[in-house]
Formats: structure tokens, sequence, C-alpha cells
């Protein structure tokens, strides 16, 4: 799929299914980050630390594996804290409790979702798609601009042209506007936010290399339109960076692969000091959305807004290419009304987790994704684990 700057190739999709079961039969899932280093620490590090542990109390786990295993392994507490989210399941299953009474306690029993798709077309699809996605409901619509600036910003006008006035649009400018010597420098990025802002769109997201903190600080200064950012922060310390600094008008975490609840907890509490709005990343399937949703319903919409919702092409519905795994791996549909998820009040995430999609969809080893740029020449290698930039050059 040829971009801005280069071209893209995706082979595959990867997901990470967690199992965990109890004594007494009790069985937990939750959704992980999907790396092939992920799993070896789970299978090494994190499995063999919870065997004959009691499940009583998550919280006192954590800081057992972070005082033990963790110190000894730092590259296990993120896989540890996916792993927990299947704890958690569990534990709501045993007392009879959704997830979100025990992380916090909901507030409400809905989420607002975006309908995520937009890659590698022309100004024309873009704005088809977004009408299309209008269509089944979503609020809002986000793409990601591959056309050069003129393109992009036309991209932009037809999509708004195309939905009206009131449907928000998120334009996501990470990995196309940071492609070797054609990344979009200071002045065409601000060109484009000041030009953009004529069409409100909802938010400009990732216009900059994610760990350069200055520059999103410097271009929320000017504005023009909310900025977005936080799904490839490595660390909780640099998400208290990027939130305490005001950096950004939107930040943006998945918990699958950036600290699972305990992270999302605690950011929260720091976001909803600073007065600013938090937008679950989730690029993946109908568990990680249901995960995510416990705990952004522990929260107002006025701290949590927006959950994403990948919208992918499989039976016939408007999107970026098929991904029927994501649907599959639950035996039943979310419950989606007037462009929100509605949270289940059943015992543990309320789901029910479809295990024959590990016979169905075998483990292929390898970069689901790359991207092959034209100047300087080189290509880029990309995991499904989002707190990990690149996992190799060539």
């Amino acid at each position: 799929m040829p971009f801005w700057g280069g071209e893209r190739t995706i082979v595959k999709r990867d997901a990470m299914l967690v199992r965990v079961e109890t004594d007494a039969g009790i069985i937990g899932h939750g959704p992980g980050p999907a790396s092939e280093a992920a799993q070896r620490a789970i299978e090494a590090v994190v499995a063999p630390f919870l065997e004959g542990r009691s499940l009583e109390d998550p919280d006192a786990l954590r800081t057992l594996f972070l005082e033990g295993p963790g110190r000894a392994h730092p590259e296990s507490v993120k896989p540890y804290c996916a792993v927990e989210i299947a704890l958690y399941d569990a534990l709501g299953k045993a007392e009879r409790a959704p997830v979100s009474e025990l992380i916090g306690g909901r507030v409400r029993d809905r989420i607002r979702l975006y309908g995520s798709a937009g890659m590698y077309q022309p100004a024309e699809g873009y704005a088809r798609e977004a009408a299309a996605i209008a269509a089944l409901g979503f609020p809002a619509y986000k793409m990601r601009p591959a056309l050069g600036p003129e393109g992009d910003l036309e991209a932009v006008r037809l999509m708004r042209e195309a939905v009206g006035p009131d449907v928000g649009l998120m334009v996501d400018a990470h990995a196309w506007w940071r492609m070797g010597d054609r990344s979009y420098g200071w002045e065409t990025v601000e060109g484009l936010a000041r030009a953009m802002a004529e069409y409100r769109i909802a938010w400009l997201e990732e216009p900059w290399p994610p760990e350069d903190h200055q520059a999103y600080r410097r271009l929320r200064e000017q504005a023009y339109v909310p900025i977005a950012s936080g799904e490839h922060e490595p660390s909780d310390e640099s998400f208290l960076d990027l939130i305490r600094g005001r950096c950004v008008d939107y930040v943006q975490m998945d918990i699958c692969c950036q600290g699972g609840y305990a992270s999302g907890r605690k950011l929260l509490a720091e976001m909803a000091k600073e007065g600013l709005r938090f937008a679950f990343h989730s690029w993946g399937t109908a568990l990680e959305l249901i995960a995510a949703a416990h705990l952004g319903i522990c929260w107002p919409e006025t701290v949590v807004e927006w959950l994403e919702y990948p919208c992918y092409s499989h039976g016939g519905k408007p999107g970026m290419y098929p991904f029927p795994l994501a649907d599959e791996i639950l035996r039943g549909p979310l419950e989606i009304c007037r462009g929100e998820l509605v949270v289940p009040r059943e015992p543990g995430l309320g789901v029910v987790v479809n295990e024959d999609v590990v016979q169905r969809y075998p483990w292929q080893p390898g970069p689901w994704t790359w991207f092959r740029l034209d100047s300087p020449p080189e290509t880029l290698y990309v995991s499904s684990d989002h707190s990990i930039k690149w996992i190799g050059r060539g």
C-alpha cells in the first residue's frame, strides 16, 4: 500500500489471548500485548509466579510481583499487568461482580465510541468511508493521512463535506508524517493544523515523534486544534511528563501494552487533576474493547471521553482490511447503542470468550507489518505491542 514517502505491507494481524484458571475451576480471560517477547515473559516469569497464589487481592499480588520477579525481570512488568486483566475477570466471576466494580466502581454504564479506519486511500475514498462509518451510528471517525500535505488537507475537507457538521473527525498523523526525508517539518505541521481548524477536527494525533514532548507542548499552545498522543509512551514516568507538562489535550493509552489497569488508574487520576481528557487507544479485538471499557466507565465522560473502535472490513462492513478474529474471539457481539458501548453488569468482563480461535488462527511468527521508506532507503518492522516503536530496521 503506497503512502507519502514509501510503501507499507501488511501480512497478518496478531492478537494475544490470556487464560488463567483457579483451583476451583474458574477461568479468567484477558487480552495481552501481541508480541513474542511478551509471550515469553508470561510463560517464563509471570505464570510461575502466579501458580499457587491466592486471587483475593490482585493489588497485593502485583506488589509482590514487582518486588520479586518484576525487579529481576523488568521486561515482564507490562505483560504481568496484561495478565492481571484476566485475574480480575476470574476474581469477578468468583465474587459475582463486574470488573468495573473491582477497579474503582462504575459511575456510568456506557462509553462513547469512535469508528477508526481510514488507511491508504485517495481523498475521495476517505470521504466515502467516513460517511459509511457515520451511517453505522458512530459519532466520530478517525483516519490516517497518507497523501502529502495538500492531499491530507483535501481529504479532511471532503470528509467534512461528506459527514456534515456534527460528526467528529480525528486525524492520526503518526507514521505517515514521520517517514524519512519526506516527514513534515514544523512549518508544514503548523500550517496543516491551522488549515484543518476550519473543518473543526476533533484532534490531530501524533504529528511528531512520541518522545518530543516539547514540540507537542509548543503546537498545543498555538491552540489551532486539539492535540492527542500517548499510545507510544514507554513508561508511567513518560506519561506523567506528557500530562503534567500539559503537552496534549487528549491523552491516549492502550491498556494491553502500556500497564493495564494499574497504570490506567494512576494516570487517569493525574489527567483529572490537570483537566485533560482521555481517549483509549484500542487497536485489536472485541476483548480488548470490553477490557478497556470496564476501566473507562469508572470515570465520568468529562475525564474519559472516547474509546477507539477499530472498523474492519470482514462481513461486508466498511473499514480497513478484514480481521475476523476481532469479532470471533467472543461468542456474542458487544452491545452498541447509538454509538456507545454498553458495558455488561454480569460477573467479570461480562463476555464469553471463544477459545476455538486458538486453533482456528494459529500464531504465525514475525512482524505483522513493515514500512519501506523511499529516502533514506530503509525498512521499519512493527509488532502489535504499541509501547514499542519499531522492532527492527533493515
